[in-house]
């Protein structure tokens, strides 16, 4: 071995002990630490993204994330695999009744979209609402999450994320001052360029929580809700 590669080798052996020594990594924030566990309460990064991926084959860590929840953060129940319409079963699902603000009515969804959808809550729809409206928002009234069927109901499409309640449909906000936002009535709305503006900095903000979102802007049928769902890394229409 020539004197260069000697040096090399006992350069990596170095840093191989200072890294096991020292473990730099435990001087990261929990939020960009790969090995720190994940909390619903951690700012949203890359790492933060990855690790909400991984919850899709870990049930079991994804209901202790939602166990650890600070109180109020989220009403739910953990739900047992079923299959409640044949050729569709649910794994990794849960019902949710509210979180920090109500919907129109409880619905079933997997464990990481409920993840992804309070850290969306509480890190950007609420401070949208008040720096856009002036209100925190009250309630989501939503078109459901689980639907047995393809992608827009065709007979040879591939099968919809609402088919396994990967997927949430968000048609409008309620808030606590009594106003409303609607995606179909408010997303080009030019009376209320303030309620424009806030839909559209909810849709932008999602597409760092969710792995596609779709609106408006994407097609016809998505032109009265926004879609959420788990799948993909950053589909964002």
């Amino acid at each position: 071995m020539s004197r260069a590669g000697f040096l090399k080798c006992v350069l990596v052996l170095l840093l191989g002990v200072a890294a096991v020594v020292y473990k730099p990594w435990t001087y990261l924030p929990p939020e960009w630490n790969p090995w720190a566990p994940l909390s619903i309460t951690h700012e949203m990064t890359q790492i933060t993204r990855w690790k909400l991926s991984q919850l899709q084959q870990a049930p079991e860590s994804c209901v202790a994330i939602l166990a650890a929840a600070p109180e109020g953060w989220v009403d739910y129940l953990d739900l047992e695999d079923y299959t409640p319409v044949q050729g569709c079963p649910l794994t990794n699902v849960v019902r949710v009744r509210s979180s920090g603000l109500d919907f129109n009515s409880p619905f079933t969804v997997t464990c990481p979209m409920l993840v992804a959808w309070v850290m969306f809550e509480r890190q950007q729809l609420q401070p949208l609402a008040l720096a856009h409206l002036e209100s925190e928002v009250s309630r989501v009234d939503h078109f459901g999450s689980f639907a047995c069927r393809n992608i827009y109901n065709r007979e040879n499409a591939r099968r919809s994320q609402h088919a396994s309640a990967n997927a949430f449909d968000v048609a409008a906000f309620r808030l606590k001052d009594g106003g409303q936002v609607s995606v179909l009535r408010d997303w080009d709305n030019t009376q209320a360029p303030e309620k424009s503006t806030f839909l559209k900095a909810v849709h932008d903000s999602a597409c760092a929580y969710f792995g596609t979102v779709l609106g408006p802007d994407y097609n016809q049928p998505h032109e009265n809700h926004f879609h959420f769902d788990a799948s993909g890394f950053g589909f964002c229409r």
